[in-house]
């Protein structure tokens, strides 16, 4: 057990700096798409192939997430992920073209993977349970504030030293952040156990855990629709105000980074709403109407729309669509059995995931056929209002 001297706090601030590190290695291609495009000789919107290739590793990384903290500890998962993201990284910059982008992303996603379920096995035993939604909120800011990053500095990198800049800062933040936590590894890794087993045989164990739990399976399921929300904004946003309504790179990179403000405050705010008043399951439904009425809003915009109206927009959509996070996973380390916060995390993260695999794609492949990313973002609404329906049935029959 972690020492009051460490607490809640401590675990918390090292999970938030690795999570916002790790996502801004993720978002950094997304954020320059166009100049990646234009020096690769592809289309952008293969920018959805990247996002699924990091993570299809993402999804086999949570997976043995579990056994990885159990026997390594959650500091020290943190830190291999952290540097095998850097050499992802460094590998696209390395060596330009389509073979290295699709090895580089594979990289970045292993290492992204077991971020997660690392910090949920930190902050589920040091987090009372009357504050754990607004506790996972705060960290799971770490995935917008890591794209606030990506948005805002990358395109200046890409401007100032061209794409393989960019590439490199981002990595050598990685490696920082990776040597600033070891002075506290040995403290918040004493529960490991170096004896436990890391057989390939536990990739099934974490989603036989959630499937066999229905009230997971459900939650999971809810995810996997949020996930593709919540990618094709990061994905796809900069290309789309670039292509549809003439945003430079710089002002379309601004407007990421408004997305992702809003889903630093979002996350944090809802958290502490689902714990004071709302309740996890009726936040959740909540925010899928709100991601619902923001894909159609952005998919009706138009070059001569107020860039101001953008703007608000745009920080509304990523306070729904990036904020619902925190939230879904404080509600799986709720529900999980004792000692297998980890675990259900990895297993319900793999459905998760696998949203952010093949909304991606479909997205592409759907704008890709329309000749518009309008299309993409208008399909994405009538899942995400499904999703908030079933999400108040359900509450409705369990108070009932």
């Amino acid at each position: 057990m972690i020492r009051p001297s460490t607490g809640t706090w401590t675990a918390l601030a090292v999970t938030l700096a690795v999570q916002a590190l790790v996502s801004m290695a993720v978002l950094t291609v997304p954020a320059m798409a166009p100049a990646m495009a234009q020096s690769l000789g592809v289309s952008p919107t293969l920018i959805g192939a990247y996002v699924a290739v990091v993570y299809i590793g993402a999804m086999l990384a949570s997976l043995l997430g579990g056994p990885l903290v159990m026997r390594w500890g959650a500091i020290r998962v943190s830190q291999v992920g952290l540097v095998v993201c850097a050499a992802g990284l460094a590998l696209l910059a390395a060596a330009p073209g389509l073979a290295s982008a699709l090895v580089g992303a594979w990289l970045i996603g292993l290492g992204y993977g077991p971020i997660t379920p690392a910090s949920s096995h930190l902050l589920a035993k040091s987090t009372p349970p009357d504050r754990r939604s607004l506790v996972f909120s705060i960290k799971q800011a770490g995935v917008p504030l890591g794209g606030v990053m990506a948005g805002a500095l990358v395109p200046g990198l890409l401007i100032v030293g061209g794409t393989d800049a960019a590439l490199l800062a981002v990595a050598a933040g990685n490696l920082l952040c990776a040597v600033i936590a070891q002075p506290i590894r040995a403290e918040l890794d004493a529960d490991r156990q170096p004896g436990h087993s890391l057989g390939f045989a536990n990739l099934a164990g974490p989603v036989r855990l959630v499937t066999s739990h229905a009230e997971l399976a459900q939650l999971a399921s809810f995810s996997f629709v949020f996930s593709v929300v919540q990618m094709c904004l990061a994905a796809y946003l900069v290309t789309y105000l670039h292509s549809a309504l003439g945003y430079s790179l710089v002002v379309a990179g601004a407007m990421l980074s408004a997305s992702q403000v809003g889903g630093v405050v979002g996350r944090i705010l809802w958290g502490y709403i689902a714990d004071r008043w709302l309740g996890s399951r009726r936040m959740l439904a909540v925010l899928a109407v709100l991601m619902a009425l923001c894909c159609g809003a952005t998919a009706a915009l138009q070059a001569g729309t107020p860039v101001a109206l953008v703007l608000v927009l745009m920080a509304v959509f990523g306070a729904s669509g990036t904020g619902w996070n925190g939230v879904y996973l404080a509600e799986i380390a709720r529900l999980a059995p004792p000692g297998q916060a980890s675990a259900a995390t990895g297993g319900a993260l793999s459905v998760t995931f696998l949203g952010v695999v093949l909304g991606p794609v479909l997205f592409g492949t759907l704008s890709g056929m329309f000749d518009s990313y309008r299309a993409g973002y208008l399909v994405l609404a009538l899942p995400t209002a499904i999703c908030a329906w079933q999400l108040r049935s359900a509450r409705r029959t369990k108070t009932a």
